[in-house]
Formats: structure tokens, C-alpha cells, sequence
């Protein structure tokens, strides 16, 4: 496809104006500056899926055993931590986790009881026990996870990725989200091009109805009338464009046309799963009402990078389990250990896994402890910027590896200690990408994601 230069020039209004919203919109958010660019370094990895799990899963309860908690498991304390108010009596008892760990894979990787599938693919996975946010709010939180930046209006790491390298496909877009039925906290925002032209934003498929609004042509309108209506108006458009051979926008408007016509074939034959064996859904678990809705995400992710889509953030949750964590937590991991395991397998089988980076994370972790609510079997846990969980696998990274670790209780990070920042930093390194260079003027100064530079975490690279 032919890509018009300087469309990029194109401002918010006008790009409002001429497409609207739905098919139109994403068609523009694929544009020129979507051609396939060469990375700034030898690149371990060429595509990424972000798998994030929403609302903060707890590091002690999944991939990070804490002996010590047993033995002071309901000790009380008073302490006033970030979640409480000054009218708190801050009064808190140590938790214990309610799941046993067993060591998994060759590597011996610690793995909580309900995981059961992942713990067969252990071996290709680096856990990471060193990453640090600053915000224990969710939307902040997200939002730094996400963006680099705290507060918003930044643009999303994919945003970023598919800014330095483009994309390989020219008719899907080169950011695809898969969000739950509820946007995370904060929203869009979490896939915002920010600051960036609106060609890098990320393109949401919504999880019921249409993935896309307005993706099938009106109706009683054939494919070949609507080809017959788009090569007349191109005819026209031509003959005005010649006469304005300065004005973008109507380069662009065409090419979007183009490209929105393209989606219209594309995009229901990625997302049809139906041509898929029994066996890859049953793998996913597709068809189990407990794994079903991220199992189809994992398996559409794999199908979008399979057709060259550059970045694919799933989201699974709410993972913000301040009561029964062994209720909450267990029914959350059932739900995406399968379907997870599944893609790992998938990629490895298909020999993408080696340059495809997949992420595993919330934003933030959870505390050591809890004011515990109720009796019996109640207790949860707070909100923990200073550990969470973590793990990478593909693209790279140091398979069937334990990096960094936590203190005796998991309260903090005290080994390989990095700042989400430099996870940032890393992801970027990955993907061939100097986060130094991969710049954007705006405000005044050159952006990064980084906000202001980082370290790559070489102990997560093979």
C-alpha cells in the first residue's frame, strides 16, 4: 500500500472532523507513519503481548513464597501504612498465604498451588522479583504501568513501540487492546498515543457485539458496490487533490477510505477462531465458562501478532483482592493459567516465541499484611508499590530464571531493585529500540517513555 507522506501533520480537530468514530477513526490511527521502520540496535524480539492483570495481583500469592509469614501469620502491629487514614488505628496482622508453593520446571521456579498449567511451561519463563511503582492508586498506578507517567496524557508504551518500528500489516492496526467489558481504571488513557500523532494510538476490540463499530457495511450494500463507491469518489478526490496538491488532509482521507475498506476484509477473519481446531481451543480453554473470555484473548493475540501486528495488550482482572485472597485470587488464576500456558505452548510451536516478548504484571503488588476485615477466613491484602509480580518469557529474556528478590516478608524489593521506569527501559532494548532515541518533541523538550532516561535490566536478558 502506497503511504502518503506527512499526514502526520493532520491536528487533532481536523482528524476528529473528517473520520468521525469507529471503523473510520482506527483506519486513520493506522496511517503513514505505520510503514515497517528498522530498530535502532539488533532486536531479540519483534513483537510484544502484554498480558495485564488489573487491580494488582498479590507477588506472595503467586510466584513469590514467604515461609516467614506462616510462622507470623494474625501477628498483630500497629503501623499507619499509604492506604490508611490519619484516623486510623492502624492496626494490622501479618497474612499468610493461603496456597501451598511447589517448585516447577527444571529451572525450580516457585509457583503457587493454583497455577497448574503454567508450572508445565516454567522453564520458559524469567520471574522477576525487583520492579518498583511509586503510586499504591490504581488509576496512577495504570497509568504509570501503561504510559511512564502517573498522571496521564502520556503515550502507552504500545504507542511508543509501534512509533519506533511500525507496523507488518497494512490493514490492521499496529496497537491492538483487549480490554474486559470494563475499561481499566483510568480508561483509554491506559492506550492513549498521548502526544504522539493519533496514528499510534491503540485500537480496542470490544469483548461483545461488534469488535469494532461500524466494521461491516451498511446494509443491503455489497462488497462490490461499496468498491464501485470508493474508486468513484477516489476518481473524484484525485481530480480535487489536483488541484490542491498541498492539502494533506485529503491525501489522507483517501488513504483512510483505503484502509477502512481493507479492515472491512481483514479484521473478521483474524478474529474468527472458528477456523481453529478443537484441539487449540481446547488447549485455551475456549468453551470452559471459567477460562474462556481470556483464552480467547490469548488466542486472538496470537492470531494479531501472527499477522504481523507489532504490540497486543490483554487484560484480565480485577485482581484488587482486599478480602478472601484465597477466594479471589484462586478463581482469578484458574481463569487465565490455562489459557496462558496455552499461548506459550502456541508461540513455542510455531517458532515465534523466540522473537515474540510476552509480559506478565498488574500494577503494583500486594502488602505482607492486612487490617483484616471480619474473622474467619476473610483476610486480604492492601495495595504494595515496593514489590510486586512479575515474569517475562520469549523475545530474549532468561528463560527459566528467578530475578531479583523480596525481603523475608515480601514487603519490599531488596535484590536486582528497578524502577518501572527501567522495566520500560528493557521492554524497549528488546524490541531494538534505544529509549535515549526514541524521542518526540513536544512542550518544549524531547519526550521519552522513560520520562527522563533509564537503566536495562541486564540480568533479564539472555
Amino acid at each position: 500500500m502506497h503511504r502518503t507522506p506527512h499526514i502526520a501533520q493532520l491536528n487533532r480537530r481536523e482528524a476528529l472532523f473528517g473520520f468521525g468514530t469507529g471503523l473510520g477513526a482506527i483506519a486513520f490511527a493506522s496511517l503513514a507513519d505505520g510503514a515497517v521502520r528498522p530498530p535502532h540496535h539488533a532486536a531479540k524480539a519483534k513483537r510484544c503481548i502484554f498480558l495485564m492483570m488489573e487491580g494488582g495481583p498479590s507477588h506472595i500469592d503467586t510466584f513469590d513464597p514467604k515461609p516467614e509469614l506462616t510462622k507470623q501469620h494474625l501477628k498483630a502491629f500497629t503501623r499507619r501504612g499509604e492506604m490508611e487514614s490519619a484516623m486510623s488505628s492502624g492496626k494490622r496482622y501479618f497474612v499468610k498465604s493461603p496456597f501451598e508453593f511447589r517448585k516447577a520446571g527444571n529451572c525450580g521456579a516457585d509457583v503457587s498451588s493454583p497455577w497448574i498449567h503454567l508450572r508445565e511451561v516454567a522453564d520458559d519463563i524469567c520471574f522477576y522479583r525487583g520492579a518498583q511503582v511509586e503510586s499504591v492508586n490504581h488509576p496512577t498506578a495504570c497509568y504509570q504501568l501503561n504510559t511512564g507517567n502517573q498522571f496521564g496524557g502520556d503515550p502507552a508504551v504500545g504507542s511508543w513501540v509501534t512509533y519506533g518500528l511500525g507496523t507488518e500489516n497494512d490493514n490492521l492496526p499496529g496497537f491492538v487492546v483487549l480490554p474486559r467489558t470494563s475499561y481499566p481504571q483510568g480508561g483509554a488513557g491506559n492506550w492513549s498515543n498521548g502526544f504522539l500523532p493519533a496514528t499510534f494510538q491503540g485500537t480496542p476490540l470490544r469483548p461483545s457485539g461488534s469488535p469494532i463499530l461500524n466494521l461491516s457495511p451498511p446494509a443491503g450494500i455489497s462488497r462490490e458496490r461499496q468498491r464501485s463507491d470508493l474508486d468513484l469518489l477516489a476518481e473524484l478526490n484525485r481530480q480535487h487533490l489536483a488541484a490542491r496538491p498541498l492539502r494533506d488532509e485529503l491525501a489522507a482521507r483517501m488513504e483512510s477510505y483505503e484502509l477502512a475498506y481493507a479492515m472491512q476484509a481483514e479484521v473478521p477473519g483474524v478474529i474468527d477462531i472458528d477456523g481453529e481446531s478443537q484441539k487449540t481451543l481446547d488447549a485455551y480453554g475456549i468453551g470452559d465458562t471459567s477460562t474462556d473470555a481470556f483464552g480467547r484473548k490469548c488466542l486472538l493475540a496470537r492470531r494479531l501478532v501472527e499477522k504481523g501486528v507489532r504490540f497486543v495488550q490483554a487484560y484480565a482482572g480485577n485482581w484488587d483482592s482486599h478480602d478472601y485472597i484465597e477466594k479471589a485470587h484462586g478463581a482469578l488464576i484458574r481463569s487465565v493459567d490455562k489459557p496462558i500456558a496455552a499461548l506459550l505452548r502456541d508461540l513455542k510451536q510455531r517458532d515465534m516465541l523466540k522473537d515474540t516478548l510476552v509480559i506478565w504484571c498488574g500494577e503494583f503488588g500486594r502488602t505482607p499484611d492486612n487490617g483484616f476485615r471480619g474473622g474467619g477466613q476473610s483476610y486480604g491484602r492492601d495495595h504494595n508499590a515496593k514489590a510486586m509480580a512479575m515474569w517475562f518469557a520469549g523475545g530474549g529474556t532468561r528463560a527459566g530464571h528467578t530475578v531479583g528478590a523480596t525481603d523475608d516478608i515480601g514487603a519490599t524489593a531488596v535484590e536486582c531493585v528497578h524502577h518501572i521506569r527501567d522495566v520500560h527501559v528493557t521492554l524497549l532494548h528488546l524490541l531494538g529500540l534505544d529509549d535515549n532515541r526514541l524521542t518526540f518533541y513536544h512542550a518544549g523538550r524531547h519526550k521519552q517513555l522513560s520520562q527522563f532516561g533509564g537503566t536495562v535490566i541486564r540480568e533479564l536478558i539472555s
